[in-house]
């Protein structure tokens, strides 16, 4: 078995080792109850329109395997979700099909099971336009997801050392695919700095992955044989607070929220924040370790929770969640205060 297939296997046994649930950094979101809604539950709509790309629910099946025998298997699983859910999904990275075309089949299982559902393809950012292409086509890609993961890179004992094309393979790629482009980050969150950078180069689609899922710097620390790097299993930004940084910049992107969204409560929270749509992916993965249907289950009870937390807020539509109030307290607005953030905006909103 090549190594990078036995790694992709790690990758998976260890996320699932470490998962958890733990404090989410929405525990500092808090919605203001007003006493009359307005609306009726029949009222909700839960499709989402973003840019190119047109959701039924606003969440989806967030990247993650992908390159061997079993996380084809796993691939496979998220497919038939994704078909009887109605939701997006997108691939693991696909730079192991693309070194050992003997896995291709681990990706196209995804595509083969949801032959009319939005799939979207990932790749690294150390990748260009012609891998790019390579990666939509082979499973006939709706969008390109290319993540950038500088933390996990440098803990990984075989990763990239080399950063400084990431920027302009961006760049190449963004004027040589003909579907959309997002950006992704891999739990370690995102700046203003880095939104406004993205944004700066034409990109429309930033995924800000925070801090809370899965934690791959202390995955790739566990893989190290010797010389440890625990100081930087604590590295980046929680998604609570990096979508307040993106949102503190958002010119005419749509920020996608994803890392560590456990609940129908981190969803909709996202979406007040400002998130047009919301990524999932390490509850989908212990959900499938253990049964599809319990993951078909669970998306219809989410979505039952978003119809009912959307009526109480008197919102028929996604968009209008962003029109919500919501109180930021904790660590959350202790960072937001110091990064300069304006949060009294978010707590009045519903009588502008």
């Amino acid at each position: 078995m090549p190594k990078q297939t036995n790694r992709k296997n790690e990758h998976v046994s260890l996320s699932e080792n470490f998962y958890k649930h733990g404090d989410s950094s929405f525990k500092d979101v808090h919605f203001v109850h007003h006493s009359f809604p307005g609306i009726n539950v029949a009222d909700i709509d839960l499709s989402v329109s973003m840019g190119e790309l047109a959701f039924e629910s606003p969440f989806f099946i967030n990247a993650m395997t992908g390159g061997s025998e079993w996380t084809g298997k796993l691939n496979r699983k998220l497919g038939i979700v994704a078909r009887e859910t109605g939701l997006a999904v997108a691939t693991g990275s696909i730079s192991a099909g693309l070194r050992h075309p003997e896995f291709s089949d681990s990706y196209t299982f995804m595509r083969e099971e949801n032959p009319d559902g939005l799939v979207f393809a990932n790749l690294g950012a150390g990748h260009g336009a012609e891998n790019a292409k390579k990666a939509i086509d082979m499973v006939n890609a709706d969008a390109l997801q290319i993540h950038v993961n500088a933390p996990q890179e440098v803990v990984m004992p075989e990763g990239d050392r080399e950063f400084e094309q990431w920027i302009s393979n961006i760049q190449d790629i963004l004027e040589n695919i003909d579907v959309p482009l997002i950006i992704k980050e891999v739990g370690f969150g995102m700046s203003r700095e880095t939104v406004a950078l993205l944004q700066d180069i034409g990109v429309k689609y930033i995924d800000i992955s925070g801090k809370g899922g899965t934690n791959f710097a202390q995955i790739e620390n566990f893989r190290r044989p010797e010389k440890k790097l625990d100081g930087l299993e604590s590295w980046g930004q929680t998604t609570a607070v990096s979508l307040l940084e993106a949102i503190d910049v958002q010119k005419d992107s749509h920020i996608i929220s994803s890392g560590g969204i456990r609940t129908a409560q981190d969803i909709v929270k996202s979406l007040a924040l400002g998130a047009s749509v919301v990524g999932i992916s390490s509850e989908f993965m212990h959900m499938i370790l253990d049964d599809v249907d319990t993951a078909i289950e669970r998306v219809n009870e989410w979505k039952l929770e978003l119809e009912r937390t959307m009526t109480l807020l008197g919102t028929k539509t996604v968009a209008e969640l962003k029109n919500t109030d919501v109180i930021i307290s904790g660590e959350t607005a202790h960072w937001a205060n110091l990064r300069g953030i304006d949060l009294r905006q978010y707590a009045n909103r519903s009588s502008r």
